[in-house]
This record gives structure tokens, sequence and C-alpha cells, in this order.
């Protein structure tokens, strides 16, 4: 080759380096964690919703949850199609979650806390449900005034290529602004059950809780676990979760809690399609490590 031309391809190579989009935030196609975790509110299929009605909105849920691959989702808000539809679009996941009523069946109150799992990495030992009531292990049971029951699904996991187990507990909290005292009544529940777990064991825990950080609900969550989004180092997309489909978010109130792990990146996901988004709030998506071998 010529000088002449060897000059022509080096300046090339330079253009197209610089001419490369610069990305602010990385890949969901990166290097998967030792544990990948998700929570979504997936908001329920409205048919007042417009333009982000269900049918038009879920072939995009699939998509962000293919492109981020997490080995655990954990929803809200999701009705029984809801939860049929996304599984029998996703490969490798599997399902469970008992409607808030305590039954399965397809009505239009009847969310379900459902959990979403990779079978290709997890395997569940253990699972259940309990309710955030005076009575926690009375199915559909309520307490205190709420307008409708509130609950917990969860799980014991185990990884299967390295024998890790841990427990992963999913949750809604009620969402009127003076139900603040209602929520700090749930935290205290879950973290009452958290209290069983051995020490030894992470814990993740995830969902809308309806309360923002200044409020005294996320100080009751985090005398015993950490809050991923201000513990990691790294972090991409906003802060705040809460959209109600504008694609602008106004309140940080979806949360993941844990311990006993390492958090090493969390994002905020703002897949949307011109007007339509997968739902009115933004998914968070954590990275975690194991813990050290002992």
């Amino acid at each position: 080759m010529s000088m002449h031309l060897r000059i022509l391809a080096v300046l090339g190579l330079i253009a197209a380096t610089c001419a490369a989009p610069v990305m602010s935030e990385p890949p969901a196609e990166s290097a998967q964690p030792d544990l990948r975790v998700m929570t979504f509110n997936v908001r329920y299929p409205s048919p007042d919703d417009g333009i982000n009605v269900w049918p038009k909105r879920r072939d995009l849920m699939v998509k962000l949850i293919r492109e981020q691959h997490p080995d655990i989702l954990g929803t809200q808000e999701l009705f029984m199609k809801q939860g049929r539809y996304l599984v029998s679009h996703l490969t490798h996941y599997k399902w469970f979650g008992l409607g808030r009523n305590g039954n399965n069946q397809d009505v239009n109150d009847n969310e379900h806390m459902g959990v979403f799992y990779n079978t290709e990495r997890l395997r569940t030992i253990n699972r259940g449900n309990f309710w955030l009531s005076e009575t926690p292990d009375v199915p559909g049971s309520i307490s205190w005034n709420q307008p409708m029951p509130r609950m917990v699904t969860w799980a014991e996991f185990q990884d299967k290529a390295t024998g890790q187990r841990f427990y992963y507990f999913n949750t809604h909290f009620p969402y009127r602004a003076k139900d603040e005292n209602l929520r700090e009544r749930d935290a205290r529940i879950i973290l009452k059950r958290i209290t069983k777990v051995p020490e030894s064991l992470p814990v993740i825990v995830t969902g809308d809780f309806n309360s923002t950080p200044d409020k005294p609900t996320h100080a009751i969550m985090t005398k015993m676990l950490k809050d991923a989004w201000m513990s990691a180092p790294v972090h991409h997309g906003p802060a705040h979760t809460f959209h109600d489909f504008t694609g602008q978010p106004t309140e940080r109130i979806d949360y993941i809690f844990y311990r006993g792990l390492k958090a090493k990146d969390v994002r905020t996901v703002t897949t949307h399609h011109g007007k339509v988004y997968p739902s009115d709030h933004f998914p968070v998506v954590a990275d975690f490590a194991w813990p050290p071998s002992p």
C-alpha cells in the first residue's frame, strides 16, 4: 500500500471512531452479573389509557424485559392475563403469584405481586404469600381501614451454578397521600418476616412503595436493608420512576432494597416508542455480586 493510501486509511479510521455514538448507559447485553434484579409496576390493563392501553404496549414491555434479561423480575399491578402474555413471550421464564384477594381468578380488582424468574439460572426452593394486615397469614385480609388488600409474594431461590441461596420479597404499598402511616406499618411487617431469614442468607425486597425517600417508610426499610439506588457506585437514568405515561418522572417510589449482597450498578430504564410506554412507571434494574465465600 502506498504512503498516500495509508494516510487516507488512517484518516478514515479516525473519522469513523469520532462518529461513533457515545453510550449514555451500558448496553443490556453486557456481561451477566451474579444476579440481576428488576422491579416493575406494569400498570393494570385499564381501558382508559388511550394509546397506552395494554394491547398497544404489551410487546414493548416484552422487548424491554428481553433486553434487560433480569434473573428476577418483581411486578406490581399485574393481572393474570398480563402474566400469561408476558411469560408466553419470554423464553426460559416462569412466574408465580396469588391475587391480592387470596385467589387467582382473573377479575378486575385482582392484582398480583407476580414474580418472574429465569429458569436457566435459578430454581425455587420455597415460596408463598402473606398479607400486610394484623393477620398476615389470612389470604385477602385487610386492616387499619385500608381500601383493598395489600400483600407480599416471596420465595427462597437458589442459583443453579453456584448453589447460593437467597430470599426475595415483592410488594405494592398503599398509594394515597394520607396512607403514609399504613406504609410504615406495612414496612414493619415485612421487616419482621425478614428477621426470620437466617442472617447468612442475602435478602432482596422489591416493590412500588408509593413513598419517596424523604418519608418515614424509607427510613424504616433502610434500618435493616440498603437502598440499591443510594448504595450502588454506578447509576444510569433518572432517579424518579413514576411518570404517568408522560416520560417525565416526578417521584422515586419504586425501590430495590437488599442485604448481604454488593450492588454494582443500578439503572432506571426509560424505553418507549414515541408516546407509547411499557407502563406508567419506569422499571428499576440492579446488578449484584454474591457475597464472598466464607
